[in-house]
């Protein structure tokens, strides 16, 4: 087989990028957790003021969107270059799609959403007397 180096490679590099996307996002949900923790009681007081569901729930997320953004606008030119550089070596090369990377781009943002939103939601729907009640 011409290219079972490389198909071995590709499996550990696979495995390696699966287990980097699960370690990111058990940090993304720790970071979160710390950040809808530090700001409990301006939620709890917020949802006492009339904030809706969507309201808190943007207001956590925003800030973790845009470190997402701007780690994917980073990454994306250096992940052209180094594919492209390293598909330059093979007889039969391809050129990389635009779509590759708004694909990459989209499904990192929502997975980050995700993991905010849930982190958010558990805070919006919680009682807001229990996170007032000890100022």
């Amino acid at each position: 087989m011409f290219y079972q180096s490389e198909a071995r490679w590709s499996n550990i590099v696979g495995w390696a990028g699966g287990i980097s996307i699960f370690l990111a996002c058990l940090g993304l949900i720790g970071l979160a957790a710390l950040a809808v923790v530090n700001r409990t009681k301006e939620i709890g007081i917020r949802k006492v003021l009339g904030a809706s569901l969507s309201a808190i729930i943007s207001l956590v997320s925003k800030d973790f969107l845009k470190l997402v953004l701007i780690a994917f606008l980073i990454a994306t030119p250096l992940a052209w270059y180094f594919m492209n550089k390293w598909l330059q070596d093979y007889p039969y090369r391809i050129n990389i799609s635009w779509w590759v990377f708004a694909f990459t781009g989209a499904s990192t943002i929502i997975i980050a959403l995700i993991i905010v939103s849930f982190q958010a939601i558990k805070v919006a729907i919680s009682n807001p007397v229990h996170s007032l009640r000890t100022e």
